[in-house]
Protein backbone atom coordinates (compact mmCIF):
# COMPACT_ATOMS: atom_id res chain seq x y z
CA UNK A 1 0.00 0.00 0.00
CA UNK A 2 1.37 3.34 -0.85
CA UNK A 3 0.34 6.22 1.25
CA UNK A 4 1.23 9.83 -0.44
CA UNK A 5 0.58 12.65 1.63
CA UNK A 6 1.21 16.65 0.86
CA UNK A 7 -0.06 17.92 4.74
CA UNK A 8 -0.01 15.93 7.79
CA UNK A 9 -3.48 17.05 9.00
CA UNK A 10 -5.61 15.40 11.78
CA UNK A 11 -7.79 14.28 9.27
CA UNK A 12 -5.12 12.28 7.17
CA UNK A 13 -3.82 11.24 10.46
CA UNK A 14 -6.83 9.48 11.43
CA UNK A 15 -7.27 7.47 8.48
CA UNK A 16 -3.51 6.70 8.13
CA UNK A 17 -3.76 4.83 11.49
CA UNK A 18 -7.10 3.38 10.16
CA UNK A 19 -5.56 1.99 7.26
CA UNK A 20 -2.34 1.36 8.88
CA UNK A 21 -4.07 -0.77 12.00
CA UNK A 22 -4.04 -3.83 9.32
CA UNK A 23 -0.05 -3.48 9.51
CA UNK A 24 0.42 -2.29 5.64
CA UNK A 25 3.31 -3.44 3.27
CA UNK A 26 4.89 -0.41 1.21
CA UNK A 27 4.56 -1.18 -2.85
CA UNK A 28 6.98 -0.40 -5.50
CA UNK A 29 8.29 3.17 -5.23
CA UNK A 30 7.26 5.25 -8.11
CA UNK A 31 10.82 5.97 -9.58
CA UNK A 32 10.58 2.37 -10.34
CA UNK A 33 13.09 0.84 -7.86
CA UNK A 34 12.84 -2.24 -5.74
CA UNK A 35 10.69 -1.96 -3.12
CA UNK A 36 11.85 -1.79 0.65
CA UNK A 37 9.62 -3.79 2.63
CA UNK A 38 8.86 -2.67 6.17
CA UNK A 39 6.99 -4.32 8.80
CA UNK A 40 5.70 -0.95 9.29
CA UNK A 41 3.02 1.03 7.52
CA UNK A 42 5.37 3.79 5.35
CA UNK A 43 4.99 7.29 4.26
CA UNK A 44 5.91 7.56 0.93
CA UNK A 45 7.48 9.94 -0.19
CA UNK A 46 9.24 9.91 3.01
CA UNK A 47 9.18 13.44 4.23
CA UNK A 48 11.34 15.38 7.24
CA UNK A 49 9.63 14.80 10.32
CA UNK A 50 8.13 17.95 12.03
CA UNK A 51 10.92 19.09 14.66
CA UNK A 52 10.07 20.20 18.03
CA UNK A 53 11.65 21.05 21.86
CA UNK A 54 10.74 19.68 24.78
CA UNK A 55 11.80 18.93 28.36
CA UNK A 56 13.79 15.79 28.65
CA UNK A 57 13.94 13.85 31.35
CA UNK A 58 18.37 13.61 30.47
CA UNK A 59 18.73 16.93 31.65
CA UNK A 60 18.68 18.76 28.08
CA UNK A 61 16.08 19.71 25.44
CA UNK A 62 14.61 17.28 23.70
CA UNK A 63 14.70 17.50 19.50
CA UNK A 64 15.00 15.31 16.70
CA UNK A 65 17.87 17.23 15.44
CA UNK A 66 19.94 16.02 18.58
CA UNK A 67 19.99 12.34 17.12
CA UNK A 68 20.70 12.66 13.61
CA UNK A 69 22.62 9.54 13.15
CA UNK A 70 20.16 7.09 14.52
CA UNK A 71 16.81 5.62 13.86
CA UNK A 72 14.12 7.47 16.54
CA UNK A 73 11.22 5.82 17.62
CA UNK A 74 8.64 8.33 18.83
CA UNK A 75 5.72 7.78 21.17
CA UNK A 76 3.42 9.43 22.91
CA UNK A 77 1.89 8.27 26.38
CA UNK A 78 1.56 8.52 29.70
CA UNK A 79 2.94 7.40 33.20
CA UNK A 80 -0.47 6.33 34.95
CA UNK A 81 -1.36 4.38 31.35
CA UNK A 82 -3.28 1.32 32.44
CA UNK A 83 -2.08 -1.11 29.44
CA UNK A 84 -0.67 0.21 26.34
CA UNK A 85 1.92 2.45 27.05
CA UNK A 86 3.76 -0.74 29.62
CA UNK A 87 3.11 -2.84 26.43
CA UNK A 88 4.73 -0.29 24.22
CA UNK A 89 7.67 0.27 26.52
CA UNK A 90 8.50 -3.17 27.25
CA UNK A 91 8.45 -4.10 23.66
CA UNK A 92 10.48 -1.30 22.74
CA UNK A 93 12.72 -2.22 25.65
CA UNK A 94 12.91 -5.90 24.45
CA UNK A 95 13.96 -4.19 20.71
CA UNK A 96 16.87 -2.55 21.62
CA UNK A 97 17.65 -6.07 23.90
CA UNK A 98 17.58 -8.16 20.62
CA UNK A 99 19.97 -5.76 18.95
CA UNK A 100 22.84 -5.93 20.72
CA UNK A 101 25.86 -4.08 20.44
CA UNK A 102 23.35 -2.42 17.42
CA UNK A 103 21.09 -0.86 20.00
CA UNK A 104 23.27 2.28 20.27
CA UNK A 105 21.61 3.09 16.91
CA UNK A 106 18.33 3.71 18.24
CA UNK A 107 16.79 6.57 20.01
CA UNK A 108 13.35 6.16 22.10
CA UNK A 109 11.82 9.50 22.72
CA UNK A 110 8.52 9.23 24.83
CA UNK A 111 6.20 12.43 24.51
CA UNK A 112 3.66 12.72 27.44
CA UNK A 113 0.47 13.74 26.60
CA UNK A 114 -0.52 14.21 30.34
CA UNK A 115 1.35 17.15 31.42
CA UNK A 116 -0.73 17.88 34.40
CA UNK A 117 0.30 14.67 36.32
CA UNK A 118 3.79 13.84 34.33
CA UNK A 119 6.59 15.34 35.63
CA UNK A 120 10.01 15.33 34.63
CA UNK A 121 11.22 12.98 37.56
CA UNK A 122 7.88 10.84 37.46
CA UNK A 123 8.37 10.33 33.71
CA UNK A 124 12.40 9.43 34.08
CA UNK A 125 11.51 7.07 37.18
CA UNK A 126 8.71 5.61 34.77
CA UNK A 127 11.10 5.02 31.79
CA UNK A 128 14.06 3.68 33.98
CA UNK A 129 11.87 0.74 34.66
CA UNK A 130 12.13 -0.61 31.24
CA UNK A 131 15.18 1.13 29.44
CA UNK A 132 17.36 4.11 31.11
CA UNK A 133 18.40 4.86 27.57
CA UNK A 134 14.22 5.80 27.01
CA UNK A 135 14.21 9.71 26.86
CA UNK A 136 11.03 11.43 28.06
CA UNK A 137 9.80 14.43 27.00
CA UNK A 138 7.40 17.27 28.48
CA UNK A 139 6.17 20.71 28.27
CA UNK A 140 3.58 23.23 28.85
CA UNK A 141 0.09 21.67 27.42
CA UNK A 142 0.55 24.33 24.85
CA UNK A 143 3.50 23.09 23.19
CA UNK A 144 2.60 19.32 23.58
CA UNK A 145 -0.25 20.52 21.43
CA UNK A 146 1.24 22.01 18.95
CA UNK A 147 3.88 18.78 18.93
CA UNK A 148 0.68 16.78 18.63
CA UNK A 149 -0.69 18.27 15.84
CA UNK A 150 2.16 17.89 13.83
CA UNK A 151 1.76 14.04 14.34
CA UNK A 152 -2.18 14.23 13.85
CA UNK A 153 -1.50 12.40 17.35
CA UNK A 154 -4.97 12.45 19.40
CA UNK A 155 -5.02 13.09 23.10
CA UNK A 156 -8.71 13.15 25.30
CA UNK A 157 -9.34 13.34 28.79
CA UNK A 158 -11.44 10.81 30.11
CA UNK A 159 -12.87 10.98 33.78
CA UNK A 160 -12.65 13.15 36.49
CA UNK A 161 -10.23 13.68 39.63
CA UNK A 162 -6.86 12.20 39.94
CA UNK A 163 -7.54 9.05 38.82
CA UNK A 164 -8.92 10.09 35.14
CA UNK A 165 -7.46 8.99 32.15
CA UNK A 166 -5.82 9.70 28.36
CA UNK A 167 -7.50 8.05 25.32
CA UNK A 168 -3.97 8.59 23.23
CA UNK A 169 -2.59 7.54 19.68
CA UNK A 170 -1.10 4.50 20.44
CA UNK A 171 1.15 3.57 17.51
CA UNK A 172 4.85 4.85 17.01
CA UNK A 173 6.56 6.74 14.52
CA UNK A 174 9.63 5.70 12.90
CA UNK A 175 12.25 8.24 12.12
CA UNK A 176 15.58 7.08 9.66
CA UNK A 177 19.24 8.66 10.52
CA UNK A 178 18.33 11.68 8.27
CA UNK A 179 15.55 12.93 10.55
CA UNK A 180 13.16 11.60 8.06
CA UNK A 181 9.78 10.38 9.33
CA UNK A 182 9.31 6.85 7.65
CA UNK A 183 6.85 4.27 8.85
CA UNK A 184 4.15 4.19 11.71
CA UNK A 185 4.17 0.73 13.60
CA UNK A 186 0.73 -0.12 15.28
CA UNK A 187 0.43 -0.68 18.17
CA UNK A 188 0.39 -4.71 19.06
CA UNK A 189 3.65 -5.38 16.71
CA UNK A 190 6.06 -7.86 18.11
CA UNK A 191 9.75 -7.12 18.98
CA UNK A 192 10.86 -8.58 16.13
CA UNK A 193 8.99 -6.02 13.89
CA UNK A 194 10.35 -3.40 15.09
CA UNK A 195 13.94 -4.77 15.05
CA UNK A 196 13.67 -6.04 11.48
CA UNK A 197 12.41 -2.50 10.35
CA UNK A 198 15.31 -0.36 12.75
CA UNK A 199 17.99 -2.66 10.75
CA UNK A 200 16.75 -2.03 7.65
CA UNK A 201 16.37 1.58 7.82
CA UNK A 202 19.97 1.91 9.67
CA UNK A 203 21.47 -0.09 6.31
CA UNK A 204 20.90 2.81 4.59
Amino acid sequence: MRLNRTRLTNQAAALLLSLLFTGAFITAPADGSAPQQLKAGVFTPPYMAPEFSLRGTNGSDVTLARYRGKVVLLTFGYTNCAAVCPTTLATLSQTRSSLGKAANMVQVIYVTVDPERDTVARIREFLAAFDPSFVGATGTPAALAAVRQKYGVTATKQGSGRDYAMAHTSSIFLIDRAGKLRALMPFGHEAADFVHDIKSLSAQ
